[in-house]
């Protein structure tokens, strides 16, 4: 479909992307792959003819349809979300117009046998097959459950986009491509403002998408999970394997290996014959040889190892000290912000972190995890109810826009320099080489950094300080995925305690054992991991889905009345009564026998004996509560008289 040949980049003196070759077949998933600045992005922008190659070219057949997302683009600021997201369907109505003038001029033509009449059939044909891709639901419900997907909630979808920020306008933008039903999706870096259910949502679509896509992502499970290919940008080469991410990396340690091996065996060739040459260069009866040795290793190509591995680079953060057992504590809470205008984000919070606890925040961008996160380092005060930091607690805090706030004219060393004191002074280009910087790359300016090694940077900094608590913002965004394994190992080994909000949920697996929800206003805790959490809300999501499911069945049911006899139609809602009765009756024992239960936990906990497993009844009676919730909630849902 797509042929990328002889394909080369270059800048001044430097090379981006060499000679590379490769082919996107119909149906293909390829994930590309690279560390941050290897020449991803431009690839995707080299297909969509946004920019031009040094040399070669890229052949794109004319018929194909490219939906392309890439990670900064303009948005519209005067429609409503529902209204740009419908103008993806300005082709659909086009067509649709086209196809009536068509099939008006043919009921007034007459000349059959004549090229003109031809023509408008094979045409209008051309236009049904068109139309088909659109067949289904009607475009607005498409377009409805496209943004609901996305994260946007159905009272949102009237309000204007330019009410909404940077990272909710680019899910309006990936809506609408996704609506066009393009023949290949490019996208970069697209679940970078989405969050953990909304990332779930765009797997579940793009592996069930029939056309090629191109992805470009630092998220290892949703790349494993939408790609079957992968691609992979290193020193202006590509590696092409025919697997999935996680494959790929076991693929790669073993072809640099055998890459190394053969680069050792030449070395010492190489070493020997310039041995031969300098030892017998001044002799004439081995001239002959020595001029053969010298044009053997003038003509040898030679071999270059593609990057240093680095899977045994390994950081430490500081040995914690001592902290309460109670580190940070929220009770019955209304958080908010008092400017520009008041502002409610969270009624009634809760929440109790202890010393040693690793925990996520997680929600839909806007919910309140980063307001509780300011809360925490003091930049908020609750507006009712008490948030206390516990004794002795030192507060390491990475914010989202941390990198942002680093000195531009520093270089990377300098930026450590400053503020480091006593012996880890010594240590610095350690610590910054853990972080991935080496070499040169010490001495760059902060101004030139990427992204990416700009939150390397700002996080290396809270090496130099032993705090007990963590509380990081979106770490790894922009991060590659080498980058976020040696985040993820070093945060694993931490023996304080620690606070992250993110979506990643590779980087969250292992690494977290509860997990604070932030939805509609309000703070849920979950006990267990990110695999467990989304468990639940899947199991949650499926009873939800269950309820409306009935219900609609009901609603059919009732609209078929002008079609069926009275009779009959009074027949099938009755059948349905009596289902969602018995439906109300078994929730009613389930709820009766699960208050029962929690009623005995409650009586335990009161008083425990020295036998009873307090962390384990704590953790029973969570379960039991949240099982309890979620079936009053289906309960309320159906409840008839």
């Amino acid at each position: 479909m797509i042929s990328i040949n002889d394909l080369t980049v270059s800048y001044g003196g430097f090379t981006l992307l060499d000679s590379i070759n490769f082919h996107i077949s119909d149906k293909e998933k390829i994930g590309l792959v690279g560390k941050n600045g290897a020449g991803k992005s431009t690839i995707l922008k080299l297909i969509m003819g946004l920019q031009s190659p040094t040399s070669g070219n890229v052949s794109i057949p004319s018929d194909k349809k490219i939906g392309y997302l890439p990670q900064i683009m303009k948005h519209a600021r005067d429609k409503s979300v529902i209204e740009e997201t419908m103008t993806a369907f300005v082709e659909h109505k086009e067509l649709n117009t086209r196809l009536d003038r068509i099939s008006h001029e043919l009921a007034k033509r007459t000349d059959y046998e004549s090229k003109e009449y031809h023509d408008l059939i094979v045409e209008l044909n051309d236009i049904h097959d068109r139309l088909l891709i659109y067949s289904g639901e009607a475009p607005h419900v498409q377009a409805e459950k496209t943004l609901i997907g996305l994260g946007f909630r159905e009272n949102e979808l009237d309000r204007m986009t330019s009410t909404f920020s940077h990272g909710w306008n680019m899910r309006i933008e990936l809506a609408k491509i996704l609506l066009r039903k393009p023949d290949i999706l490019l996208l970069d870096e697209p679940t970078n403002h989405l969050d953990i259910e909304s990332i779930q949502w765009l797997e579940e679509y793009l592996k069930s998408f029939s056309g090629a896509l191109v992805l470009i992502s630092h998220d290892r499970r949703f790349l494993d999970n939408c790609t079957t290919r992968t691609v992979e940008i290193i020193l202006g080469r590509i590696h092409d394997y025919k697997v999935p991410y996680s494959q790929f990396v076991e693929l790669r340690k073993e072809r640099i290996a055998q890459q190394r091996a053969a680069y050792d065996n030449q070395q010492r060739m190489i070493e020997k014959s310039e041995e031969f040459i300098e030892k017998f260069r001044y002799k004439p009866t081995k001239s002959n040889q020595v001029q053969s040795r010298i044009k053997q290793l003038e003509k040898l190509e030679r071999i270059e190892i593609d990057e240093e591995d680095l899977s045994t680079i390994t950081v430490r953060f500081p040995s914690a000290p001592r902290s309460g057992d109670v580190v940070f504590s929220v009770k019955d809470a209304t958080i908010g912000y008092s400017k520009p205008k008041k502002k409610i984000v969270l009624r009634g919070a809760n929440l109790t972190i202890r010393r040693g606890e690793k925990v996520a925040f997680v929600g839909r961008n806007g919910e309140g995890k980063t307001t509780l996160m300011r809360l925490l380092t003091g930049q908020l005060k609750p507006f009712e109810g008490e948030a206390m930091i516990g004794y002795n607690v030192s507060t390491g805090y990475y914010a989202q826009n941390q990198e942002g706030l680093l000195d531009k004219n520093d270089t990377v060393y300098d930026t450590l320099d400053k503020i480091a004191v006593g012996d880890v002074r010594t240590r610095l280009r350690d610590i910054l080489g853990a972080f991935l910087f080496r070499g040169e790359d010490i001495d760059k300016k902060v101004a030139v950094l990427s992204g990416g090694e700009r939150s390397r940077l700002a996080m290396a900094k809270l090496i130099l300080h032993p705090y007990n608590l963590l509380a990081l913002d979106e770490p790894t965004n922009h991060m590659d995925i080498r980058s976020k394994d040696v985040l993820k190992q070093a945060l694993q080994k931490y023996d304080g305690t620690l606070i992250i909000v993110s979506h990643d949920r590779d980087f969250l697996d292992g690494l977290v054992e509860k997990i604070y929800e932030f939805t509609d206003g309000q703070v849920k805790e979950h006990l267990g991991g990110v695999d467990d959490f989304l468990y639940r809300k899947k199991i949650s999501s499926l009873r939800e889905i269950e309820v409306k499911q009935q219900l609609q069945s009901q609603a059919v049911s009732e609209s078929k009345k002008e079609k069926s006899s009275e009779y009959e139609e009074q027949k099938s809602l009755s059948r349905e009564q009596r289902r969602m009765k018995n439906r109300q009756q078994r929730l009613e024992k389930e709820i009766s026998s699960l208050e029962e239960e929690m009623s005995a936990i409650e009586s335990i906990l009161e008083s425990p004996s020295p036998e009873d497993d307090i962390i384990e009844l704590t953790n029973k009676y969570q379960d039991l509560r949240e099982d309890l919730e979620n079936k009053m909630d289906e309960w309320a849902s159906i409840t008839i008289d």
